[in-house]
């Protein structure tokens, strides 16, 4: 396997983006604040200030069994969080997306796939705060390590079944039958150590026009999958591009890296909804420490968490794809069909290829177009 620098051209010159795109990329991040916003504050009020009335009304209901109770306030939160940004998710995922010409899916396709979605996550969720709860109450003080080995075996778990079952229940996914184009992809991962189950086509252009290609999955069921709208637009040296850069995740163990982050990470997180449990919850008129009716504080301590550490993780993540990047760049040796994927990609997804670093920092996993070119040209 060869990854020595190639003799590369000066960068491609990408022109200043549009302001179609400058506002495209506002209204979106408009959107998702707001739907943001209005879960945190949700969540606040009902953890701050009106659980223990909740909590009273739904004893009315289903009485004081705490496994009862537990499931119909999960519900309950689950429903009311959704309705509440359900607007902002249809004005960003449908509105806007078909006001900027990059949608082809239909309203009815749209609600169809957000009711597969409540389908799959509705029960996932109860079954995550039921497993949750049951280690609060059943394992002692150190609940929150044991919270932390199972989340590390269902993170791995997904990571083997995502692919094969849950992803085809949004998106068609078959073989990629292009016989030379395999035998190209095939020559890039040799030597690597890559093995994968196949690589396939994502049929993503009935619903979409943007480009896209994803190195998923665990073991055996691990594959490279290539959007169609990336194989009927892109050559064959561009896609050998995006597919190596796919490799590189692999070449630098990105995956187990990323693995023991989020377990660290999650780690952290069980701890102190362990500690906001302990020292806050009999404050705010919750009966014990592991009363049900505090679902509120452990479903908003996960969500600032989050929202404190994307700027971190997003970091980690954007110099991750700058080392796939310049993978790439050394395993193709073809920087003029790294420089034009890239084009196509920003032209195709209406990406901004010149946003405020602010924004980078605070908001975006993945460098700015421009400086991925820019790397072409060193």
């Amino acid at each position: 396997m060869s990854t020595a620098p190639c003799d590369v051209p000066p960068a491609f010159d990408l022109e200043p983006t549009p302001p179609e795109v400058k506002r495209y990329h506002r209204e979106k991040l408009t959107a998702s604040l707001g739907a943001l916003t209005v879960s945190l504050i949700f969540l606040a009020v009902i953890a701050f200030a009106v659980g223990p009335q909740v909590d009273r009304f739904v004893r009315g209901v289903v009485g004081d069994n705490d496994w009862l109770r537990l499931i119909a306030l999960a519900v309950v939160y689950g429903v009311g969080m959704e309705l509440l940004t359900l607007p902002f998710d249809f004005y960003s995922g449908y509105v806007l997306e078909h006001r900027y010409q990059l949608s082809n899916q239909t309203l009815g396709g749209w609600v169809w796939k957000q009711v597969k979605g409540y389908l799959i996550a509705g029960p996932f969720g109860l079954l995550l705060v039921a497993g949750l709860y049951a280690l609060l109450w059943f394992t002692g003080p150190w609940w929150w390590l044991w919270a932390t080995a199972a989340w590390l075996a269902l993170t791995l778990v997904l990571g083997q079944i995502v692919p094969v079952l849950i992803l085809p229940l949004f998106y068609k996914v078959t073989r990629l039958d292009d016989g030379p184009l395999l035998d190209r992809l095939r020559r890039l991962a040799e030597g690597t150590g890559l093995k994968v189950e196949g690589i396939y086509r994502l049929h993503l252009s009935a619903e979409t026009r943007k480009a896209n290609a994803a190195l998923t999955g665990l073991g055996r069921t691990r594959r490279v999958l290539l959007g169609d709208t990336l194989l009927d637009q892109f050559t064959p040296e561009e896609i050998e591009v995006v597919f190596a850069h796919e490799v590189g995740h692999h070449v630098h163990h990105h995956l187990p890296k990323l693995v023991a982050w989020s377990v660290l990470l999650s780690a952290g997180g069980f701890w102190l909804i362990d500690f906001v449990l302990r020292y806050l919850a009999p404050a705010l008129g919750y009966a014990s420490f592991s009363d049900p009716a505090a679902l509120p504080l452990v479903l908003l301590v996960p969500a600032l968490c989050g929202l404190l550490l994307a700027p971190l993780q997003n970091g980690v993540s954007r110099f991750f794809e700058r080392q796939c990047d310049r993978y790439a760049l050394a395993r193709t040796c073809r920087p003029d069909a790294y420089r034009s994927a890239f084009v196509k990609l920003a032209r195709l997804n209406k990406a901004d290829a010149d946003p405020h670093p602010l924004l980078v920092w605070l908001f975006e996993d993945h460098p700015p177009i421009r400086q991925r070119l820019a790397a072409a040209g060193k």
